[in-house]
């Protein structure tokens, strides 16, 4: 009676064209059954891991030792056990930054095993603009997993953690809601406007208390839209002018397009602003206050119903239903207090270069320079935007 043994094959050395075929011809002449894969090239070496049952005696994989030989790879044969691996609650922790130093990634993965987590593969989304890599974690305790993990971060400016469940929901996410100022744009769209009107210094410290959460958002937004009276239409569009769109925000808006997510902004600032952005970045969704213009100026009122944090959270929950996309499929990005709930309530919600107030509350920080960086803590890596834009120019 044979006597069935696993066994785990690990080939390494230079890659090199069809060595995959040779491997599984030389594994089908012995009667192996394969029963898991895993293969990675880093600079052009290869490390390819192979699963396999075989009743076969010693002297059946001579033929594999021999393939080794010819194509001048190292041949690992180890007998394992047959049972598979159980798998426990996993998660995928992103770690982002300019340069991620060993020193940086010494302190995720201690705080990970610290916390009885195993890292079963670690996986590098992007060079450019900045660093990042995906681990995948398998068990451990996920909460004190991810408190420790967002504890590093708070203390390592240079590096930003993410951590999500690892399954459906997190592959699935099909609804990105933006707020505009200081997060879609660099700037602040009443700024822009108040510098127009004359009134830049007196507008610029209202709005700064304001989004540091120390005055009522709807009670400041209204005293700014009043120094504003009597701005022409003229001023309004040199103020559209001088607009600056965050670095990576087409990229981002254009690979969320090409990857089918719904894509929304929502702003305490302006519809005027807003809509225009909205058509320029093929953007689904917007919605922002309504300024009042008669006789071609300003009136320094509000129409309708202010744009505030609570309808901020609204708006994303409406948009989701809309889309029919389940709430835990959605991901809110903003930087202000008044973005608070909207990114409590979201699957994923992104502090990107928040204020401090939000840096604090929020679950996920982003403090790079560049809004694309967030397709990385989504899985999508530097080659797959570039592949998608390179597609377009075919």
């Amino acid at each position: 009676m044979s006597l069935i043994r696993t066994l785990l094959i690990r080939v390494s050395g230079p890659d090199q064209l069809g060595v995959s075929a040779e491997l599984f011809e030389v594994l089908s002449a012995i009667g192996a059954v394969v029963k898991d894969i895993e293969q990675i090239v880093v600079r052009r070496r290869l490390t390819l891991d192979v699963l396999i049952e075989v009743d076969k005696s010693d002297d059946a994989l001579k033929d594999l030792l021999l393939f080794g030989y010819q194509r001048g790879l190292h041949i690992d044969v180890e007998e394992v056990h047959g049972e598979p691996t159980e798998y426990t609650e996993q998660c995928v922790v992103t770690l982002i930054g300019r340069d991620i130093t060993p020193s940086q990634l010494m302190l995720a993965t201690r705080t990970i095993s610290n916390n009885e987590g195993n890292i079963d593969r670690i996986i590098r989304l992007s060079r450019y603009p900045v660093m990042s890599y995906e681990l995948a974690v398998n068990g451990g305790k996920l909460d004190e997993i991810k408190q420790g993990l967002l504890q590093v971060a708070s203390e390592t400016p240079e590096l930003d953690i993410a951590v999500q469940p690892l399954n459906l929901s997190r592959k699935a996410k099909r609804l990105v809601v933006l707020d505009v100022d200081s997060t879609l744009i660099q700037n602040e769209v009443i700024d822009l406007l108040a510098e127009q009107a004359g009134c830049g210094a007196e507008v610029s410290n209202i709005t700064e208390l304001a989004m540091r959460g120390e005055i009522d958002f709807e009670e400041s937004l209204r005293q700014r839209v009043s120094l504003l009276e009597g701005l022409d239409e003229l001023g309004v569009e040199r103020a559209w002018q001088n607009l600056k769109l965050t670095p990576g925000a087409r990229t981002f808006c254009r690979t969320l397009g090409r990857l089918g997510f719904t894509t929304a902004l929502v702003s305490g600032g302006f519809s005027i602003f807003a809509e225009r952005l909205q058509r320029e970045l093929n953007i689904k969704h917007a919605r922002a206050n309504e300024l009042e213009i008669v006789g071609g100026r300003l009136t320094g009122r509000v129409v309708g119903p202010i744009v505030t944090r609570e309808s901020k959270a609204d708006f994303l929950r409406e948009i989701a239903e809309i889309e029919g996309v389940p709430i835990d499929q959605t991901v809110a990005v903003g930087d202000g207090a008044n973005d608070l709930d909207m990114l409590t309530i979201a699957g994923l919600g992104i502090a990107f270069n928040a204020k401090p107030i939000v840096q604090d509350a929020a679950n996920t920080t982003l403090r790079v320079p560049y809004l694309d960086a967030i397709l990385f803590m989504l899985g999508v890596s530097r080659e797959e935007v570039e592949a998608a834009d390179s597609s377009d120019l075919l």
